[in-house]
């Protein structure tokens, strides 16, 4: 199993989703970094729980702890372990389906890689409850990332069927003001129908999915490597470690499908003595490299797995066919939850871009500005 990723800067994660506690170790910051613990907080609030419809009613305090790396309030160089203790366990809502097979989810999948020793509870390492470390992680990354006047964003692009307003209508693709409400959205109006449909799929046992889009500014040209280390593959190894991830696009994506090269192409342009493009459909990345455009990509989550109608599936131990009734708490969408988890790994792993390019000093004393 593969717990950790990044080059200059790597996150490990750890823990089960019904363990003690869940963390990250984040290694390659520099020393003498102020530690934002009241940011970490916040986004740690943005992603967790309430029990109100709309996500699961499994709620816990995810309360941030630093057992090293973090002295005084800054960095000490060392590598950042945080553990996040779990509190709010219900291990026995899966005992009685323990032995069928969860449409949708990794059960098979992981009996079938580790033998049976998994911790089946809740999802173990499988859960969505594992974010939560890669928020906390991220979050920090992300203060190092403001202060060095990059910044990241990510809105709800679509929920349920209902639409945000485009990222377009944001002021030339500069980086947009976040709206007031739980629900972070480009037009505050959208959050009430939202909302409206998550609890009608929920009232009937089921769920939704959407899609998250992010906007990153402040990214100087010439991050990022032609190959395996470009920009696009390292966040999109990020993104579908987010579990229900399933599509990724940068820029235009799949509308690219429909163009001609003379309507993909970017024009250069000079701007304030800068060289910019005319347009942004390459997402702010031209052959893996960022050209110093604002960065956009999108990702589509599936609806959660895991509802409360009957399904078909199989008893793995009996080896037979057999139909499941989920219990337990669930959302019936992670959707808004999940915005948060997509902008800090983007974060984190911009990061680590930064940092490949520049060193850690950068990261202290700020990136060299364009000519």
């Amino acid at each position: 199993m593969k717990n950790t990723f990044g080059n200059a800067v790597s996150m490990t994660i750890f823990g089960e989703s019904h363990g003690p506690a869940i963390g990250a170790v984040l290694d390659g910051l520099a020393a003498g970094l102020p530690v934002d613990e009241a940011a970490i907080a916040a986004a740690m609030d943005r992603r967790r729980a309430r029990g109100d419809g709309l996500s699961t009613a499994r709620t816990e305090a995810d309360a941030v702890e630093f057992l090293s790396g973090v002295f005084e309030g800054h960095t000490t160089g060392t590598a950042v372990t945080m553990i996040i203790r779990n509190q709010n366990t219900r291990s026995g809502d899966y005992a009685k389906t323990a032995d069928l097979l969860r449409p949708g989810h990794a059960d098979y999948t992981a009996y079938a890689k580790y033998e049976g020793y998994q911790d089946a509870r809740g999802g173990g390492h499988f859960s969505g409850r594992i974010t939560a470390a890669s928020v906390a992680a991220g979050a920090l990354c992300e203060t190092v990332l403001n202060s060095l006047g990059v910044r990241v964003y990510t809105h709800i692009a679509e929920c349920a069927g209902v639409k945000d307003a485009p990222l377009s209508s944001s002021a030339g693709l500069l980086m947009p003001e976040p709206k007031p409400g739980r629900f972070a959205l480009l037009d505050a109006s959208k959050e009430a129908p939202m909302q409206e449909a998550i609890r009608t799929a929920g009232s009937e046992g089921d769920s939704v999915g959407g899609v998250l889009e992010t906007i990153v500014t402040g990214l100087p040209a010439g991050i990022g490597e032609p190959w395996f280390d470009s920009v696009e593959s390292e966040l999109a190894h990020l993104m579908f470690a987010i579990p229900a991830c399933k599509g990724l696009e940068f820029g235009a994506g799949f509308a690219f499908a429909a163009m001609r090269g003379s309507e993909a192409n970017d024009p250069f342009t000079m701007q304030n003595g800068h060289i910019a493009t005319a347009t942004n459909k390459n997402g702010g990345i031209n052959g893996g490299i960022t050209n110093g455009m604002p960065l956009v990509f999108r990702t589509v989550l599936k609806p959660t797995p895991s509802i409360y109608k009957q399904q078909h599936t199989v008893d793995f131990i009996a080896q037979q066919d057999a139909d499941l009734q989920i219990k337990g708490r669930h959302d019936p969408c992670i959707v808004p939850r999940a915005a948060v988890v997509q902008n800090t790994l983007a974060a984190f792993g911009l990061l680590d871009l930064l940092t490949v390019r520049y060193g850690t000093l950068a990261q202290k004393h700020g990136l060299p500005q364009a000519e």
